[in-house]
């Protein structure tokens, strides 16, 4: 059974639907809006897939810069001492956009910018747009999600 990721921006929720199964998670889009524009900030829309799957096996809230584990387990004390840090931990899940000229390919390719669907620190309020640009999501349900969908899987963020 195939499944798919619908990302609903206005609601700030990310479905998995797998058959006639749904899966609801809070998510919290960019705090700069929809947009497909390199440098933005802002969330891309339209049809993505899954390109790479990065953290499969590491611990959850491992910390992750230029989709490489940095050895550090994200705590209050390393958020301390680099409180202006954007945390991507747990797992990562990069977006590839499909189409051209809206989120694939020259100044608004989302694979080149970098978006990604990923854990952040507990403490992130879910529910509301404060990202970077990227989909964030609470550790334990980035892991969930990332344990059930392939490279390949369609999102679509609207």
């Amino acid at each position: 059974m195939t499944a798919k990721v619908v990302v609903h921006s206005q609601a700030q929720e990310l479905l998995l639907i797998c058959g006639k199964q749904t899966q609801r998670y809070s998510i919290s889009t960019a705090k700069n809006g929809l947009g497909e524009q390199s440098g933005s900030g802002c969330t891309p829309r339209g049809e993505h897939i899954i390109r790479a799957k990065v953290g499969s096996g590491c611990a959850i809230n491992t910390v992750f810069i230029a989709r490489r584990a940095t050895g550090e387990i994200f705590s209050p004390k390393l958020n301390q001492q680099y409180p202006q840090r954007d945390w991507i931990l747990s797992r990562i899940l990069w977006l590839s956009g499909l189409e051209r000229g809206k989120n694939r390919l020259g100044n608004v390719d989302s694979m080149r910018r970098y978006i990604y669907i990923h854990g952040t620190p507990d403490f992130e309020p879910m529910g509301e747009p404060l990202s970077h640009g990227c989909i964030r999501m609470r550790n334990t349900d980035v892991i969930d999600l990332f344990n059930q969908v392939a490279t390949g899987t369609h999102v679509y963020i609207e």
